[in-house]
């Protein structure tokens, strides 16, 4: 369990920019994993592994998972990517808190947060080779509703990603309101289905 010790702007802020550049020594192979911050902390910006094909995922907000210590879900969303053909896949999330209960998440939207968490996202967006569009799970579930500021976060990744050329794929049904399912529960031989994320969040807009 990660319970947050208080609101994240209580937490003392590493700049994307400076953790991805972190040499602290590691406990896990860096030429395997991807790992932004390099070490266990009250956020986390990315976690996955290296690749050529990589498939983003994209949650909520991360829980306790780390390199050689994936939770379940972060296990199905490995085993999802390479049963479609991906060679790695990466974790994001619309907001990077850890809380492993998202009832625990911040109430009041820390604008520091997602400034550095958009610039991992970008960076993220930004690994695939010319030529080569980013594929995008959204894998949000209901959650998304869970804060009134998840909603214009994850517009401003779509806007990113649009600028990008991402393409979006959900997995498994989606819910009665048209969420995306949570990767926790799919089968291991779920495929891709195309997503048109704009269309979706217009509706949640109304």
């Amino acid at each position: 369990m990660h319970i947050p010790i208080g609101a994240s702007q209580t937490v003392e802020l590493i700049p994307f920019s400076e953790a991805l550049l972190d040499e602290t020594p590691r406990d896990y192979d860096a030429n395997h994993w991807l790992y932004v911050p390099s070490f266990y902390t009250e956020y986390r910006y990315i976690l996955g592994t290296r690749g050529e094909n990589p498939l983003i995922c994209i949650g909520i907000n991360p829980s306790t998972a780390q390199p050689g210590d994936l939770d379940n879900t972060l296990k199905s969303v490995e085993r999802i990517a390479r049963n479609n053909g991906y060679d790695s896949f990466i974790m994001f999330n619309v907001y990077a808190q850890r809380a492993t209960d998202p009832n625990a998440m911040d109430q009041c939207f820390n604008a520091d947060l997602h400034r550095e968490n958009m610039a991992a996202w970008r960076y993220v967006l930004g690994l695939y080779t010319e030529g080569r569009r980013p594929a995008v799970w959204a894998a949000w579930g209901t959650l998304i509703e869970k804060r009134g500021y998840l909603i214009p976060a994850l517009l401003d990744m779509i806007a990113a990603g649009e600028e990008a050329g991402a393409e979006w794929y959900t997995f498994g049904k989606r819910s009665k309101a048209g969420h995306p399912h949570h990767p926790l529960y799919l089968r291991a031989d779920s495929t891709p289905e195309p997503f048109d994320v704009r269309a979706y969040c217009e509706t949640l807009q109304k």
